[in-house]
């Protein structure tokens, strides 16, 4: 099963749903402000994702926003208080397939050759 995490009101992650909905691949979908993830499973996702930099959209409003030192969280801990603080910030959707592999954003081509159709 594939679990789609991201925001209800996001436009990315509608188009993701969409998508899996035309080529028939169940899923869920997890509003992860509604249903926050745990500091253990924002860390796991880190660090299959490639660091919390990657995981993070820093071109967003939300952290141009920022006040300069919310932008260097020099940890785990303040990187999973930062994350907590504002979900939004994540780069979304955060795709967990059945096997376990974690994928972030959402492109055609890029769910095209992740499912395989």
């Amino acid at each position: 099963m594939t679990t789609l995490y991201g925001l209800k009101n996001c436009d990315t992650c509608r188009k993701a749903r969409k998508w899996l909905d035309r080529f028939g691949i169940e899923h869920v979908f997890v509003d992860y402000r509604d249903e926050p993830r745990t500091p253990e499973t924002l860390v796991e996702w880190k660090d299959r994702l490639g660091g919390w930099d990657a995981m993070v959209n820093k071109s967003s409003t939300t952290w141009r926003n920022l006040p300069a030192h919310r932008k260097a969280p020099g940890s785990d801990a303040e990187w999973k208080l930062l994350l907590r603080e504002y979900p939004q910030l994540v780069r979304r959707p955060v795709v967990v397939t059945g096997d376990g592999v974690v994928s972030q954003g959402f492109s055609d081509n890029g769910f095209k050759k992740r499912f395989g159709v």
